[in-house]
C-alpha cells in the first residue's frame, strides 16, 4: 500500500494524490453481496432540503459487510481483497469451507490465501475474531462490539485500532485511537489487528471535482450573502458569533453533557490551544 502522485501537467493534478491500490486483487465485486443505494440528495420525504450541501456524486452499490463475525468455529480463506467506495478501509472476500462467501474489513497484513476463524478458543492471529476476555493485554484489535452479538461498532475505518490495556471482572478496558479509555464487556467480539489502508488520511483531493464525486456540493459563506438571506449577510459580520441561516450558533460543542456510558472511564485528550 502506497501513495501515487501525479505529474503536475494540469492545475488539477498538481497536488492530487491517490492510493496505488497495490493490495487490490480484483476490481469487480461479488454480485451476491451487493445491494443498491438510493440517494436522497439531502431531501426528506416531502422533497424539501433537510441536509444542505448534499447531492450528485458517483453512483455506487453497497457491499454487505459481516461486522458480526458470527460464523463460529468455521475456517474461512481470504480469496480477494477489494476496493469499497462506501468506506475508507479495504474489504476482504472470505470463502468458508461450507461454500458461503462474506466480506470482512481487511486487516493490515492479511493476504490472499490466509485462513481466519471466529469464536471462543480461536488462535490469537491476525484476522481472527474472538471475545475480548480471551485477547491478551497489549493486543491491537478492531471492529469491536459494544453490545454482545450486535456486531462491531468501534475502530472500523482505515488505520484504526484499539489496544487492550486491562481486565477487571466481566469488563475489558480499551484505549481508543483518541486516547479515550472505555470498558467493554468481555464477551463482546473483536478482531485481531489494525484496519488496513492507513495511508488514507494522507491523500490529497487536489481538485474540487473529487469532492463533487463524493456527493458534496459547494458551501457558500454567510458573509458573502445579502442580509435577507443570512444573519452574516452584508459588508461584514461585525464580531457576531458564527450562526446558521436561522440564527442558531455554530462551532459550539454539541456533545450531551450527560455521561453517555457508565463504561466510559477517561475522556480523550483535550483539543484546541492550551491555556496558560
Amino acid at each position: 500500500m502506497g501513495i501515487r502522485q501525479f505529474k503536475p501537467v494540469t492545475q488539477g493534478t498538481r497536488f492530487r494524490t491517490v492510493s496505488d491500490f497495490s493490495e487490490i486483487t480484483r476490481s469487480t465485486p461479488e454480485k451476491s453481496l451487493l445491494e443498491p443505494i438510493k440517494k436522497s440528495g439531502g431531501r426528506d420525504n416531502h422533497g424539501h432540503i433537510s441536509m444542505r450541501r448534499r447531492g450528485g456524486g458517483h453512483k455506487r452499490m453497497y457491499r454487505v459487510i459481516d461486522f458480526k463475525r458470527d460464523k463460529f468455529a468455521i475456517v474461512g480463506t481470504v480469496r480477494e481483497i477489494e476496493y469499497d467506495p462506501n468506506r475508507s478501509a479495504r474489504i476482504a472476500l472470505v470463502e468458508y469451507v461450507d461454500g458461503e462467501r462474506r466480506y470482512i474489513l481487511h486487516p493490515k497484513g492479511l493476504s490472499v490465501g490466509d485462513s481466519i476463524v471466529s469464536g471462543k478458543g480461536s488462535d490469537i492471529r491476525l484476522g481472527n475474531a474472538l471475545p475480548l476476555r480471551e485477547i491478551p493485554l497489549g493486543t491491537d484489535v478492531h471492529n469491536i462490539e459494544l453490545k454482545i452479538g450486535k456486531g462491531g461498532q468501534m475502530a472500523r475505518s482505515a488505520g484504526m485500532s484499539a489496544n487492550v490495556v486491562a481486565k477487571e471482572g466481566e469488563y475489558v478496558t480499551l484505549r481508543l485511537g483518541s486516547s479515550e479509555m472505555r470498558m467493554v464487556h468481555g464477551n463482546c467480539l473483536a478482531t485481531i489487528g489494525e484496519v488496513g489502508n492507513s495511508e488514507h488520511e494522507l491523500l490529497s483531493a487536489g481538485k474540487a471535482g473529487k469532492t463533487r464525486w463524493k456527493g458534496r456540493r459547494p458551501k457558500v459563506r454567510g458573509e458573502v450573502m445579502n442580509p435577507v438571506d443570512h444573519p452574516h449577510g452584508g459588508r461584514t459580520r461585525g464580531g457576531r458569533n458564527v450562526v446558521s441561516p436561522w440564527g442558531k450558533k455554530e462551532g459550539v460543542k454539541t456533545r450531551n453533557k450527560k455521561k453517555s456510558s457508565q463504561r466510559l472511564i477517561v475522556r480523550g485528550r483535550k483539543r484546541g490551544k492550551a491555556t496558560q
